[in-house]
Parts: C-alpha cells; sequence; structure tokens
C-alpha cells in the first residue's frame, strides 16, 4: 500500500508544536479563577458563627466576609462557646479562628479570599473584659501580620480585622496608643465624640429600637428612622449592624435597602442565595 513520504524535522516540528500548544492552555486553565471558589460577601455576618458544624470553613464556604465567636477565659485559655458550661478545651480561639485564618492569609498572600476584601472577626467576650482581654492582647501578638493596626488616629487595614463586643474593656482599649483590635458600638455612641478608629462599627438590639418583626410591611416611620440610623453611622464613618431581628428575607431586603452594612444570620446558605440574587442591586460598602 502506498504510504507517502515524510520528512522527519516536519514530523519533529508538528510534535513540538502539539506540546506548546497544551502547555500554552495549560497556562491558561491554571490562570482561570477556581469556579467552586465563593465570591466574598462584604454584607454577610454569621452571628454565634461558631454553632456551626465547622466554624469558620462553613462561613469561608459561603462567601461571608464576617463571623461572631463568643470567648470564655477558663484557666488562662481563650475557649469558643456560648454559655461557659459549653466550653472545651480544644475549642480555642486559636484552633478555631485565628490559626486557620492565619493560614488562607498567607497562601492567599495577604488577603483571606483571593485578592478580596477585608474580614472582620467580631470577638464577643462573655467573661471579665479586663482580665480576658489582657490574655487575648497577648495571643494576638502571633497573628499580627494579619491583623489591622488601630491607633487614636489612623487606622491601616490588613486581611484582619478584630472588633471586641459584649463585655468589652472601652477605657483600656482607649488608652493604646497602637492595637490590633477595636471596639464594637451601640447606637448611643453616635451622638458621643469617641474616634471612628476606637469604634468602627455600631451595634443594637433591633428589637429595642423598632416594633416590626418582618411580618407585613415595614412602617413608614420604622422605614425613616432606620435609614436616619445608617445614615448617622455612614456619616461618621463607620458600619451598622442589628442582632435580634428576625432572620427572614423580608428583614434582610429591609437592610439592604436602608443601606445596613453587616446582615446578621444563622442560615448561611439563605443569606448567600439572597445576595448573589440581589448582585446588580447596589450593596452598600465603603
Amino acid at each position: 500500500r502506498y504510504r507517502p513520504f515524510r520528512l522527519p524535522f516536519l514530523t519533529m516540528q508538528k510534535s513540538a508544536l502539539s506540546i506548546s500548544v497544551c502547555a500554552f492552555l495549560g497556562v491558561l486553565l491554571l490562570a482561570q479563577p477556581c469556579s467552586s471558589a465563593p465570591r466574598p460577601l462584604i454584607n454577610a455576618h454569621a452571628h454565634n458563627d461558631y454553632e456551626h458544624p465547622r466554624p469558620l470553613l462553613d462561613a469561608l464556604d459561603h462567601g461571608f466576609c464576617s463571623v461572631e465567636a463568643d470567648i470564655h477565659l477558663v484557666e488562662g485559655q481563650l475557649l469558643v462557646a456560648h454559655d461557659r458550661g459549653n466550653v472545651s478545651k480544644e475549642r480555642t480561639l486559636q484552633a478555631l479562628y485565628l490559626d486557620p485564618l492565619l493560614d488562607r492569609v498567607k497562601k492567599n498572600q495577604g488577603t483571606v479570599y483571593p485578592q478580596g476584601p477585608e474580614f472582620t472577626l467580631l470577638i464577643d467576650i462573655k467573661s471579665n473584659a479586663e482580665e480576658t482581654y489582657a490574655v487575648l492582647r497577648e495571643v494576638l501578638k502571633k497573628y499580627s501580620e494579619m491583623l489591622t493596626v488601630f491607633r487614636p488616629d489612623k487606622t491601616e487595614t490588613h486581611a484582619v480585622t478584630i472588633i471586641l463586643s459584649g463585655n468589652r474593656p472601652k477605657a483600656t482599649v482607649a488608652g493604646e496608643a497602637l492595637r490590633h483590635v477595636s471596639i464594637d458600638g451601640r447606637l448611643a455612641d453616635l451622638a458621643g465624640t469617641d474616634s471612628r478608629h476606637l469604634i468602627p462599627l455600631i451595634s443594637d438590639n433591633w428589637a429595642n429600637h423598632f416594633q416590626w418583626r418582618g411580618v407585613g410591611p415595614l412602617p413608614e416611620d420604622e422605614k425613616t428612622k432606620l435609614k436616619r440610623m445608617v445614615e448617622q453611622a455612614h456619616q461618621s464613618g463607620r458600619r451598622i449592624r442589628f442582632w435580634a431581628a428576625p432572620d427572614t428575607l423580608a428583614v434582610w431586603g429591609e437592610f439592604q435597602a436602608a443601606g445596613v452594612d453587616l446582615l446578621n444570620t444563622d442560615s448561611l446558605a439563605g443569606l448567600q442565595r439572597f445576595l448573589r440574587q440581589r448582585t446588580g442591586r447596589a450593596q452598600p460598602q465603603r
């Protein structure tokens, strides 16, 4: 049977070309972002995050950019739990939050999400404020490379921003010239003189200020009141959050429409779905 004659160097050129094309395509594939990586949701806050099956990790898998961890000082250790009676020695703040966050920041070259925004770790102190903070301050020194730095008149934002809530050692923190924590304020603080570098976030109990519980439309007077609170917080350079509000689509919708910065939830998948569906609408960010 007739066989066409091929010059050896042409065969070699074709092989080299095939290898080059494959290599080029491989580089393109590697350069593409992973389709399974969640889009960071700057308005998503995981309330009582430690109660999920995989603390922190479940929130990260859903794209949350803010989580809340309650801590108790027990025999010199910072243990994560809502109630003192539920602590366990292996569930430390370091093991559940600080170590995995530092690991991600190193892998992502300086951010929690690849090229993502800052990440907020809200630490709710349940034990004595001063004693707990004294231990926490020393613990945080090990993680300083990823932490936002606060000064009386300046904030240097880094990968992880820590805000103290619950039993807050406000006077002690305010007296430090350089620190890795800030204070979670209350609505009353909007009328005060404290710097946004000390209080960058305003959080308060929704039920203490509003009658609406998510059934029917939000009354116009309360809608105006909410909008005014949000505007006042933003004018002072602060974010705002409410807890103890119904964890429903109706409430999330009103919060987002008013410009509330952090939407408090126990439903990670539900809030992720809500925010993704409303991607085309403006989400408050500063």
